[in-house]
């Protein structure tokens, strides 16, 4: 029987009180604006070229940004927590829209890609949300069974019982339930991405999963085991590219071989090079770029990083990688200094999520990398993944408002 005098436990309010954190604050609103200045002038002529409007990208992703930016302050005031409630049916809604993609007909001139849902004027690719709803639940499963997943408690779990109580050699502990249970989900997403020809996405995914299974404190030695997999499959992949789905074989030949169809498959990549080496030190300055004349293919889209080399040069390209590892340092910073452990990985987890797919990105741009199509976070043109994208930056300034940092 409770108590007559337990005081009731305290309802979390709507609103989050407490100053956010300006610095992560004022990274996020100057890639923004680095973002969008640099889409208009990678887009203006193939715009021009194909829509008799120089300003036709520029204007679509204007308005997402301006939409994002008010998101941005409202998601900042919300009291984070609220998102746990969601948790389950984001998943789930993510995971019933990867499957609604792949019986929806794909674009003109994309057949064999199923990555896109219209909805009228709007397109988005709803692995975009997938990467957000699996941090999320992550996050918020991970909080809830912290202590068990960085414990050797034995698992309670019916099907276990029998190997726990007997005298079998092999015990199942909990911590290895929870992280079959991460692979489980992580499998079924990966498989549905992949299942739209969207190898990147796919690998994305996967590193975002097994990211915040670190963050939540599985033993090193999983990691260690997973990376010596993952080599060896690179090393596989590499040696025998027929193994890949047809449209990806092509790339990897190209990637090996740099004088692979360098008028088809290579060609994007060979100009982004050209790009690259066109900028300089101090770049040909914004605007005056040659390459985005219908010389690298859709520039303001993945290889939009090549147009930002060419017209900024070394230079500016330097920064902006700099603003990337500054969001992530600092994003990780919120982390570390959340109040919660849901805080802690929703910020880190998101962080992650950007620093890598920046990185990505620019490994393929400058063909470190095969060519995959990974955009550039803020920059590449995708009104309703930039959408998606900033909400995920109020998220973490949400967590910022109660973490114990210096606030300015």
């Amino acid at each position: 029987m409770a108590k007559q005098n337990a005081k009731p436990k305290k309802k979390r309010g709507f609103l989050v009180r407490g100053g956010l954190d300006i610095p992560f604050f004022i990274i996020v609103i100057a890639l923004i604006t680095l973002g969008l200045m640099m889409m208009f002038s990678a887009s203006s002529s193939y715009s021009y070229y194909y829509f008799n409007d120089s300003f036709y990208y520029f204007k679509r992703q204007l308005a997402f940004a301006i939409l994002g930016i008010v998101v941005l302050f409202v998601m900042s005031s919300v009291d984070y927590h609220l998102l746990k409630r969601w948790a389950v049916p984001i998943l789930l809604v993510s995971f019933a829209l990867l499957v609604a993609v792949l019986l929806v007909p794909p674009p003109p001139g994309f057949e064999d890609f199923h990555r896109w849902i219209s909805l009228g004027p709007v397109t988005f690719q709803p692995s975009e949300i997938t990467k957000f709803a699996i941090i999320l639940y992550f996050a918020y499963h991970m909080d809830k069974h912290f202590k068990e997943i960085n414990s050797d408690k034995l698992s309670d779990a019916p099907w276990a019982q029998g190997f726990n109580q007997g005298n079998s050699f092999i015990k199942i502990k909990a911590k290895g339930v929870y992280m079959m249970w991460y692979l489980l989900i992580l499998a079924v997403a990966c498989v549905l991405v992949y299942m739209e020809n969207h190898v990147s996405g796919t690998l994305l995914i996967f590193a975002l999963g097994a990211m915040m299974m670190f963050l939540a404190g599985f033993h090193y030695r999983w990691f260690v085991f997973g990376a010596a997999v993952l080599v060896g499959l690179v090393i596989l992949v590499v040696a025998n590219p027929s193994i890949l789905p047809e449209h990806a074989q092509p790339r990897i030949l190209s990637w090996i071989d740099k004088d692979y169809d360098p008028l088809g498959v290579r060609w994007q990549t060979n100009q982004a090079i050209y790009a690259i080496g066109s900028g300089g030190f101090f770049g040909v300055g914004l605007g005056n770029s040659k390459m985005k004349q219908l010389y690298v293919s859709e520039p303001q889209n993945d290889f939009i990083f090549s147009i930002i080399c060419e017209e900024l040069g070394f230079v500016g390209a330097l920064f902006i990688v700099i603003l990337f590892a500054l969001l992530v340092w600092r994003g990780f910073l919120i982390g570390v200094k959340a109040k919660d452990k849901f805080g802690a990985l929703l910020a880190m987890g998101i962080s992650f999520q950007v620093g890598l797919q920046a990185a990505l990105n620019i490994g393929v741009v400058t063909d470190v990398l095969p060519n995959t199509g990974i955009s550039l976070p803020f920059f590449s043109y995708g009104g309703t993944s930039l959408l998606m994208l900033i909400f995920e930056m109020g998220v973490v300034l949400s967590v910022s408002r109660t973490a114990k940092l210096k606030k300015i």
